[in-house]
Parts: C-alpha cells; sequence; structure tokens
C-alpha cells in the first residue's frame, strides 16, 4: 500500500479526490465473500495508477488505452475491473493539467479494441466460449449477453457498455449470432468513445465540484 507523502497526493491537495473513485473489487473476491480485502487491492490499484500517472502525466493516455481495454475485452474485465481507474485518471484531468483530448481517444480505441476482439471471440468459437476460464466460472453471463443481443440487436452493443457484466458478455454474443460486422463496428467505436468521454469527464467533473466545496468550507 502507498502511503501518501510528498511524492503522492494527499488531503492537502486535490488529487485525493482521484483516490475517491474506486472499482468494486475482483468479482471472484465478492463471490468468494472477501468483498473487503478485493476493495482494499481495489483501493491501492487505483492509488498507485493515480500516483503514477499524475508524476508520469507522458503515460496517461496509453495507461488508458490498456485500462479501457482490458474494461472491454470480455474473459479480463470479469477479474480486474478497471472502470474505477478510469475515473480516478479523469479526476487528475482537471487538477493535473493532463490534455483530455489523447486521453479520450486512447479510452475510445481501447474500449473499441477490447470489444472487437471478444467478437472475433465469440465469432470464432462460438457457444465454446462459456467453457474458456474465466467464462467457465460465471455461466450466468454468457445467456444474459445473449438474450439481451437477441432482444435488441445492434443497439444492445451501446447500451451494453454502460452495464457491468453485459460489457463482457455481449460483443461476445454478437460475435456467437454472427451479427453483421459493420453495424457492430459502427455501434462499438462510437459507444467506446461515448463511454470513455463519460468515464473521464465525471471525474473531472466531480474534481471541480470538490474544488469548489474545499474552498467554499
Amino acid at each position: 500500500m502507498i502511503t501518501p507523502g510528498a511524492g503522492h497526493c494527499d488531503l492537502k491537495s486535490l488529487n485525493w479526490l482521484a483516490y475517491l473513485f474506486v472499482g468494486h473489487g475482483t468479482l471472484k473476491g465478492f463471490v468468494d465473500g472477501n468483498g473487503a480485502e478485493a476493495f482494499q487491492d481495489m483501493e491501492d490499484y487505483v492509488r498507485a495508477l493515480a500516483d503514477f500517472v499524475r508524476d508520469n502525466q507522458v503515460w496517461a493516455a496509453p495507461i488508458v488505452f490498456v485500462l479501457a481495454f482490458c474494461e472491454s475485452l470480455a474473459f479480463i474485465s470479469l477479474l480486474v475491473p478497471a472502470w474505477g481507474a478510469l475515473v480516478a485518471i479523469g479526476a487528475l484531468v482537471g487538477v493535473s493539467g493532463i490534455n483530455f483530448w489523447p486521453v479520450w481517444l486512447a479510452g475510445g480505441f481501447g474500449a473499441a479494441l477490447g470489444d472487437w476482439v471478444s467478437y472475433w471471440f465469440g465469432y470464432k468459437f462460438k457457444e465454446h466460449v462459456a467453457e474458456m476460464w474465466p467464462l467457465s466460472r460465471y455461466p450466468e453471463i454468457l445467456p444474459r449477453g445473449e438474450a439481451f443481443v437477441q432482444k435488441w440487436g445492434v443497439p444492445s452493443i451501446f447500451i451494453g457498455r454502460f452495464f457491468g457484466p453485459l460489457r463482457a458478455s455481449v460483443p461476445l454474443a454478437a460475435g456467437i449470432f454472427e451479427m453483421s460486422y459493420w453495424p457492430f463496428q459502427i455501434a462499438n467505436f462510437v459507444s467506446a468513445l461515448v463511454w470513455s468521454g463519460v468515464l473521464l469527464l465525471s471525474g473531472d467533473v466531480m474534481a471541480k465540484i470538490a474544488e469548489w466545496l474545499w474552498r467554499s468550507v
């Protein structure tokens, strides 16, 4: 665990806000009844990333790209939810002077690539993806994604981006059902850019609100 010091965020700096936006820990941790421990691990992980990005701003866009990719790739997102870290980095955008546009684009393209790879896995392996780890440990996830895609069609790609487990399963289901490639990709990239902007801007907006409150108290 990183202890805030001269080189890290603390309550005397607005950068502390980034640490408020932590994920819910790994799904496995909560399933096994270790939610508190998993939450602490996730908090430490977000804190370390926020410190690194604040001190090494040139790495902000590459890190956001990797985080968005992992959050959108079906297999990894089940184990390491990254949305908390993305919101935390968004909070740093305003208070640390990080350029929003390359970070936003990196998040959008990373998320789109994650869904693209998930789509390919579904298209290539069909229902057999349910037998792959870690999906095999959560048998209810893929059927939900399949039902969602059957009900909503192409809009399910956009909608599912914003809802937890659906984000992991919908692109897989789209591939399994051989959704038309270009409609999928259009929905994929548009939703990815919107999703990236929402996460990053929510952190930035909350940072500005916190700054106003901090100066008002």
